[in-house]
């Protein structure tokens, strides 16, 4: 129950926002908050690898002038990632809403 109330008070981006953003050249910073073993499975372009676990650590790699978009599997991990950044003084944190999974079910790249 607890993550739905999070991800309904988390300002999230659809896979088809995110890609229209990139599409017409907006500058986005993806951090894809997931484990080395999934990222290694599959990622979006450009994204940057900070697993959730280290992410206060390497805050500083996080841009403060950009849209940032967290990004999990699913959008949990993300959108606790999400809540933590807007805490932490963040105004333009996104949640990619459904996560990898969504942004792979819409048909979008992903490397390896």
């Amino acid at each position: 129950m607890r993550a739905l109330f999070r991800r309904s008070t988390t300002p999230q981006i659809t896979p088809a926002e995110l890609q229209a953003r990139i599409a017409a050249g907006e500058r986005v910073q993806l951090i894809d908050v997931r484990e080395r073993s999934e990222w290694n499975q599959g990622h979006i372009p450009g994204s940057l690898h900070i697993p959730l676990g280290e992410l206060q650590r390497n805050a500083g790699r996080v841009a403060r002038d950009l849209p940032v978009v967290m990004v999990c599997r699913s959008g949990n991990r993300s959108g606790q990632a999400t809540a933590a950044f807007q805490s932490a003084g963040y105004s333009n944190v996104l949640n990619l809403d459904g996560g990898v999974l969504a942004w792979a079910n819409a048909r979008l790249p992903l490397e390896r």
